[in-house]
């Protein structure tokens, strides 16, 4: 079995937004290569996307917050598709909750985050920039977030991970506007996944008072916006009235009314 279009690798594809892109991705012809740390999971959508696209899909699992994840995921990668990889789906990523200046958040979860959010990632980009230069054309989907435009108290370094990966999208895909290869950044607001549960954000006011889509709706918009090579994907109207307010309010305001809603309720 062979897609037309070609190999992605995604990461973080064990649930959430990274499970519905691979599900677009695969939908779109592309054979794919499945990664994140739950190889149960993995092989459930493997075998899942094989039997409703016809496309090849193969688990790799890996835990990207270990020092030579990324490089060690990209040759195993390589390996199992015996060939170029067209598309990285740059999904894998961790939060935590709690104070930065009282240590809340947890300082093992919190260089965990920076492992996976920043320099997995970063690796991952740059690896997959290398391999696509040499053959002229290439696609990047970055998962960041709305987070990404404003600080977060309460969730300083996983806000800090997604301004910095935002930052080097939009970078990088400037120097790369003269090639074939485009790098987009899909910025959602709070979704419906596990994440936020996973992040200890549950009870906060951003998850009581927060519409949140479904993790299917954003990868659509991120897949498309993807294909079509934009630089920013921003989901929902809300969250572009949100990211667009760090334009106009002053900074010391949309970091106070950012970290109350990263409170907990009550």
């Amino acid at each position: 079995m062979s897609g037309p279009r070609g190999w992605a690798l995604v990461t973080g594809a064990s649930s959430g937004i990274g499970l519905e892109l691979a599900r677009c991705a695969g939908a779109d012809g592309y054979n794919l290569i499945l990664s994140g740390r739950n190889l149960g999971a993995l092989e459930d959508l493997a075998r899942e996307i094989e039997g409703t696209t016809g496309v090849s899909a193969r688990p790799c699992p890996a835990d990207l917050s270990q020092p030579g994840a990324a490089q060690d995921l990209w040759t195993r990668a390589q390996a199992l598709a015996d060939g170029p990889i067209h598309v990285l789906i740059n999904n894998a990523g961790l939060g935590s909750h709690g104070l930065f200046a009282t240590g809340a958040a947890g300082e093992a979860r919190e260089d965990e985050v920076i492992a996976v959010n920043i320099t997995a990632a970063t690796q991952l980009m740059r690896l997959a920039i290398e391999e696509m230069r040499a053959r002229g054309a290439g696609r990047i989907l970055n998962v960041a977030s709305a987070a990404a435009f404003m600080p977060g108290p309460n969730m300083a370094v996983y806000h800090a991970s997604k301004s910095y990966f935002l930052s080097l999208s939009e970078a990088v895909a400037s120097e790369l506007s003269d090639t074939e290869i485009t790098i987009t950044a899909l910025c959602p607001g709070a979704t419906r996944t596990a994440f936020f549960e996973r992040a200890d954000t549950g009870t906060t006011w951003l998850m009581k008072l927060t519409p949140m889509p479904s993790a299917q709706s954003v990868a659509r918009a991120g897949w498309k916006g993807c294909m079509k090579g934009r630089r920013i994907v921003v989901t929902g109207w809300d969250n572009k009235i949100f990211t667009f307010m760090p334009r106009l309010a002053p900074r010391a305001l949309v970091t106070a009314l950012t970290g109350w809603f990263l409170r907990r309720a009550g």
